[in-house]
Formats: structure tokens, sequence, C-alpha cells
């Protein structure tokens, strides 16, 4: 699986986690070169409190468009170690 936005691949992994229709990545997957810092936060009553990352590509920012759970709860613990994408981040085989 890939995650593609503003023709550059993100992250590209072998296997992903497929949780609530969402593909979650290995952290390990992520091109580092496309991804940047943010301070946004939210939180879910079943998974926990979800941490952002935002995509800088040809310089072109996308705020907030990878999300993941550093320390997810018990029933989301599969999630760990891994980030899934929104806003506009393709996600193909």
């Amino acid at each position: 699986m890939k995650a593609i936005w503003n023709n550059a691949v993100i992250a590209d992994s072998p296997t992903t986690v497929v949780l609530e229709g969402n593909h979650y990545f290995p952290e390990s997957s992520l091109n580092r070169d496309y991804v940047t810092f943010s301070n946004h936060r939210t939180s879910c009553p079943w998974k926990g409190q979800a941490s952002y990352y935002s995509l800088l590509v040809n310089g072109e920012l996308n705020a907030d468009a990878a999300w993941y759970y550093p320390e997810p709860k018990r029933d989301a613990e599969e999630i760990k170690g891994h980030v899934a994408f929104y806003k506009g981040v393709q996600i193909v085989p």
C-alpha cells in the first residue's frame, strides 16, 4: 500500500492495519522528507488521544493530514506505531 499526496509517496508498506476503514501504515514506512510537526491533537473515546503530522511536498503544506496514537487505549493497541492519512492523501495498492 502507498499513501500519495501532491505526486509524492508519503508512505509505502506491504502491510497496513485497517481500522474503521483507514489504513494505518507502520511509522517506519514514512518518507520523513515530507512529514513535519503539528501540534494538533484530538481525542477518541475508545482509541485515546491522537497526535498529528503535517505534510510538506514541493513547497505545499497539507496541515494535520496524518494522525497517530502514541499511546492508544487497550482496544486499539494494534495501531500503536502506525500512522493514517486523510485530507486528500490517496491510499493505493
